[in-house]
């Protein structure tokens, strides 16, 4: 290509004469070229490790709540208007400490008619025996006093009974965890308005899938993590359950917890780590292994070192072992795995392999 020439003229007068001045330059030299193209990305360096089946023995690991060992809900067994309540919620409470009080006015005015009807059928009762040792009263007319007496005493002690009842007393020592009325209230016979709960020792509740149930056996030791209170305890497995939840097909574990401080409470979310004992053979891999599409299927890459190539290939995910998790289905043992770099990776990729174990 011809070099391009510029060539600028100006004329200037001045006073009657002339200046032509010219001025050229060259603005471009050379022959015009294709640019040469861009030299290809190379492939990312990725790290793969094979797949091999491990022995372990994980921990059985599940979530319950803390309970009392003993918890009771309760009520008057006689009716009547509330004047005192002793307790509060959260406070400790011990075995015959009275919880609250009825107004015991109509029952002791009670008492009172029942000790006047057998102070008298028991008067009737002594004129007649004394009457029967001299023959002069009939058996019939006896038995009939003697029954009357027995009534007489049995109302008494009901009478009694009642009067008593108008104090709730806590049957064990625990913890006041509801308080369900107010002073001034009409309450009726039976209706619960406390709940005391035992709370050394507390029971753990949880719910084991039935797969994991052959790993539990009662007196089986554990690690509960509290992090209310920011503590890990040890416990017992003392009860399991004989009949699966219907919508869970899960079953009932219970454990024992020493709590004699009572920093325990129930309600505590605990987490169990129960010691698995049976060992299995599985295929584990890293976490950053595992790569999640759209539809949340979980996929890996799987290394053709031959071709320098990964492609894509969904798995089935079991349980996760500290920075590992296990593969159920979708690989086989001695697969060549892609570990690290994973993330720039796509079905079908060349890759640049940098180690592989």
């Amino acid at each position: 290509m011809q070099a391009n020439r510029w060539i600028a003229a100006w004329k200037i007068d001045h006073k009657g004469k002339s200046l032509t001045l010219a001025i050229g330059f060259l603005t471009l030299l050379g022959a015009c070229q294709k640019e040469p193209p861009e030299a290809p990305a190379a492939p990312p360096s990725i790290q793969a490790q094979h797949l091999r089946a491990q022995v372990r023995r994980g921990d059985l690991s599940l979530s319950g709540s803390v309970e009392g060992s003993r918890t009771a809900k309760l009520g008057f067994l006689v009716a009547g208007k509330i004047v005192a309540i002793a307790a509060q919620e959260g406070q400790e409470v011990r075995a015959g400490q009275i919880l609250a009080s009825l107004d015991p006015e109509s029952y002791r005015l009670a008492l009172e008619i029942a000790d006047a009807a057998l102070a008298q059928v028991q008067d009737e009762y002594d004129r007649l025996a004394t009457l029967r040792t001299k023959g002069s009263v009939s058996e019939s007319d006896f038995a009939k006093v003697t029954y009357g007496l027995r009534q007489a005493k049995a109302q008494r002690q009901l009478q009694a009974k009642n009067l008593a009842d108008t104090r709730l007393v806590s049957e064990f020592s625990g913890v006041l965890l509801l308080r369900g009325a107010e002073i001034g209230e009409i309450v009726p016979s039976g209706t619960p308005l406390f709940t005391v709960a035992s709370i050394d020792p507390v029971k753990v509740t949880a719910q084991v899938p039935e797969k994991d149930l052959r790993h539990l056996r009662i007196g089986q030791s554990a690690k509960l993590r509290i992090d209310a209170i920011d503590t890990t305890l040890v416990g017992k497995v003392v009860e399991v359950g004989a009949l699966a939840d219907a919508t869970t097909r899960s079953f009932s574990v219970k454990l024992e917890v020493a709590n004699p401080r009572h920093r325990l409470r129930p309600g505590m979310i605990a987490r169990i780590a129960i010691a698995n004992q049976d060992s299995s053979r599985s295929l584990l891999l890293p976490l950053a292994c595992i790569q999640r599409r759209s539809e949340g299927d979980a996929v890996i890459f799987v290394v053709d070192s031959a071709r320098s190539q990964v492609f894509e290939q969904r798995v089935s995910l079991g349980t996760v072992v500290g920075d590992s998790v296990e593969i159920l289905s979708g690989l086989n043992e001695g697969a060549l795995v892609a570990t690290q770099g994973v993330a720039k990776l796509h079905d079908a990729a060349r890759i640049s392999l940098g180690s592989a174990r």
